[in-house]
């Protein structure tokens, strides 16, 4: 695989640090400007609406731009976004250099997904994409535990300016290892805005977009208030929760890469059956949350199914939308975000409510079931659209 791939991955590290490790962080940065744990976690879906509008809005405006540069740029932001974080002296401020920070988040992976999947074959295309996004899953292995155990160690500010050189190394590696790429391509002509939006006239991108929102809203939902549900439900100390989520992390980053490879070979049944999986454990860990042993291993598995359907969503889209896939690429990612974003606040207006630090394990599971009913009508139609195709 080429070496651009892992600068890619290296960006990735940052940017799936700063969107998870505030997760562990929460609590500190709650009792450090006093607000509740529902406010807390705009810090989650705020992020999260932020990369939403990043991902769509700042892909449509540097759509004529070389990429490499846009990319370059993109880290820039990133890392001013993390500093403001990391030097806020109130929530307010705070929120701001969050949304700083996701504007970039959306815009990076959709369109370092186009550049990952032009460095390869068709047939290692779903497997780049994996490569790409072993950055959000080494994040979780060890960007999440350990950014939790030096903001526990040094204070929550630490986490965001550690993260902030993470962003230099990266933009370092991406100037000095991706190829540059010329503005248009000789054969298509240059691209347009136009020709990325009517990508958006095939009802199977759009069908993939629902899919990526409800299937990850699930994964997000159950996944934002986890430290809550594993210091008051499950009982587990503060200390432990940095070990914890380093066994969710390893969950992922087997997930990610044996996603990648069944993608290529098998990307239905990787979507389909990942989905379904995932909802049966979601309701799983919301019933046996009370016992230790049976909660580590539910976030392990949760980690597993929860990010194995990545690239092959992220394949899925980029594959109906294959004449000009920048902007659905980057609307796919900015799916993940509005998923998470109506995840964690369903889970937050439950746990408001009084539903108790599992409910947005259950709420998490109605997302999940809604995506395999999504993508279940999407298969009907793209097999309905086939036999009439074979019939004309």
């Amino acid at each position: 695989m080429p070496i651009a791939l892992f600068a890619l991955a290296l960006g990735g590290f940052g940017i799936g640090l700063t969107e998870f490790g505030t997760i562990g962080l929460l609590p500190q940065i709650g009792s450090d400007f006093n607000i509740s744990a529902a406010t807390a976690g705009y810090l989650v879906s705020g992020y999260a609406f932020s990369v939403a509008l990043g991902g769509v809005l700042i892909t449509i405006a540097v759509t004529k731009l070389e990429r490499k540069k846009v990319l370059l740029c993109l880290m820039s932001l990133f890392i001013a976004g993390n500093l403001i974080s990391g030097l806020a002296g109130t929530f307010s401020v705070m929120m701001v250099g969050r949304v700083v920070s996701a504007l970039c988040h959306g815009a990076f992976f959709g369109i370092g997904a186009v550049v990952a999947t032009d460095l390869v074959d068709f047939t290692k295309k779903a497997r780049a994409l994996s490569i790409m996004f072993t950055g959000l899953t080494v994040a979780n292995v060890l960007g999440v535990p350990f950014g939790t155990w030096i903001g526990q160690q040094f204070g929550w500010r630490s986490t965001f300016l550690a993260i902030s050189g993470i962003g230099v190394a990266a933009f370092v590696a991406i100037m000095i290892l991706v190829p540059i790429d010329k503005p248009h391509d000789l054969a298509t002509g240059p691209r347009s805005i136009r020709q990325e939006l009517r990508s958006f006239k095939q009802r199977q991108v759009w069908y993939s977009l629902f899919v990526t929102i409800f299937g990850f809203g699930g994964m997000f939902g159950g996944f934002t208030y986890i430290a809550y549900t594993l210091t008051r439900v499950t009982h587990f100390a503060d200390s432990s929760i940095p070990y914890i989520l380093f066994l969710f992390g390893i969950g992922v980053f087997i997930g990610n890469n044996i996603g990648g490879r069944s993608a290529d070979k098998h990307l239905k049944a990787t979507i389909s059956g990942y989905l379904g999986a995932l909802f049966v454990i979601l309701i799983i860990f919301a019933q046996v949350a009370t016992n230790k042993p049976a909660a580590v291993i539910s976030i392990l598995v949760m980690g597993v199914l929860g990010f194995a359907p990545v690239s092959a969503v992220q394949m899925r889209v980029m594959r109906y939308a294959s004449n000009a896939p920048t902007l659905a690429s980057g609307a796919n990612i900015a799916s993940f975000n509005i998923g998470n974003t109506i995840g964690a606040s369903a889970g937050g207006f439950l746990i408001a409510q009084n539903f108790g630090y599992t409910s947005p394990l259950w709420s998490a599971a109605a997302l999940t079931l809604i995506a395999l009913i999504i993508f279940y009508i999407a298969d009907l139609d793209e097999k309905r659209v086939a036999r009439r195709t074979v019939a004309s």
